[in-house]
């Protein structure tokens, strides 16, 4: 978004430099990606990163109200005991837009209370620093934070005072998933035992796992990365653990949060970086405008029934109305140049709320650069300079 950098970068660029790329990934964390990985980062000025701080702060006022929790009740497929005040992770996505003045400003596309790439995102920064020129004073974290005291923030909040030995991330067979090279970095950075549900064992109240060894290990705290999409059509798993189970284990980042933080949301928010959102049960009519709104079921994950060609038909055929949402549709704007042709983008602003925080605060993101009518790897097959990367932000 930067011209000049932009140009500077392109210029440079060859497939060898990107393939050394990933190569340093994988040597790094000692696993390939399995999704794919762009291969550019994406420059981003003082002014734009302003507005989407801006946009963040609009979504946290929200989410700091006193109601919000009564708001959200009915967000809740289950209840988890044990809830905490707060989630401790936010994913707050933007897409990258042109407005009527003709100003790239940053637009509310979701938001998610569960954890991201928390760990990858700091190792994919080092690899593209390592591999391209990248500026010295340009750089992906906020608030002051480094690669070190970035990490050292991770382990504080996923970690705490436990024994990293006695913290799981928690997922449905981690080998399997795409987002895996998270997992593995997660490991390498902060060394606790990444662990598949079924792999979890219950006495009473009391959870724990075998090791290598066969040695017993009380789990104390759940990194949560189990997206319940999945795990409710996963009736084929054997576990020993329910969600709903007491426990005697801490959650980082309940699960309740999961649904709180959510698509359920995005009718709450008022900001001009946040279009407008409805219930489909609350609609009294249906737009006229149909063509200027998107579909979107609650409770799914990764843009699945999501609808952009919305017709009356579609809408009256729902029978769940209180599970889809009618928002105002965003046109991303195509801002990124590549030598195939422009990519439109869509920026995450990685959120940790630490406890004893008055509020959340902005660490790290996430970028996506796509070609295709969505983000997401179904709508970009068999395109070059797409996929996952990181922003480096103007200090």
């Amino acid at each position: 978004m930067i011209k000049a950098l932009r140009n500077t970068y392109n210029a440079n660029f060859s497939q060898e430099k990107y393939n050394t790329f990933l190569e340093n990934i994988k040597e790094d964390i000692g696993h390939e990606v399995k999704f794919r990985v762009s291969e550019s980062p994406v420059f981003v000025d003082k002014a734009f990163k302003e507005k989407l701080l801006q946009g963040c702060e609009d979504v946290f006022r929200t989410i700091l109200s006193p109601d919000f929790k009564e708001k959200t009740n009915g967000s809740l497929s289950y209840q988890v005991p044990n809830e905490n005040g707060h989630s401790h992770f936010m994913q707050v996505d933007f897409g990258v837009c042109m407005n009527e003045k003709g100003e790239l400003e940053p637009q509310l596309i979701e938001i998610q209370g569960f954890p991201s790439l928390y760990n990858f995102q700091a190792s994919l920064a080092v690899a593209y620093r390592k591999a391209f020129s990248i500026p010295a004073t340009f750089s992906t974290f906020f608030n002051g934070y480094t690669t070190s005291s970035y990490i050292e923030l991770l382990r504080e909040v996923i970690v705490g005072n436990c024994n990293p030995k006695n913290v799981i991330l928690l997922e449905i067979e981690p080998e399997k998933q795409s987002t895996a090279i998270d997992f593995w970095a997660c490991e390498k950075h902060l060394g606790i035992k990444v662990l598949c549900l079924t792999k979890l064992k219950k006495e009473g109240k009391n959870l724990f796992y075998f090791d290598e060894k066969n040695e017993k290990i009380e789990v104390k705290r759940i990194y949560n990365r189990v997206i319940f999409d999945e795990l409710e059509k996963r009736t084929d798993l054997k576990t020993a653990f329910n969600f709903t189970d007491e426990i005697n284990a801490e959650w980082v980042g309940h699960p309740n949060w999961f649904f709180r933080i959510s698509k359920y949301t995005l009718p709450f928010f008022d900001s001009p970086y946040a279009p407008k959102s409805h219930f489909l049960s609350d609609l009294k009519e249906i737009p006229s405008d149909l063509e200027n709104y998107v579909l979107k079921p609650l409770f799914s994950f990764a843009g699945m029934g999501v609808k952009i060609n919305v017709t009356p038909a579609d809408i009256e055929a729902i029978e769940d109305k209180e599970n889809y949402i009618l928002q105002k549709k965003v046109n991303y704007h195509p801002v990124i140049e590549t030598p195939s042709g422009p990519a439109k983008i869509e920026i995450r602003m990685m959120v940790i709320w630490k406890d004893g925080d008055d509020k959340p605060t902005v660490v790290n993101n996430i970028c996506r650069m796509s070609k295709g009518e969505m983000v997401g790897v179904r709508y970009n097959k068999d395109k070059d300079w797409v996929g996952g990367t990181v922003c480096f932000f103007e200090q």
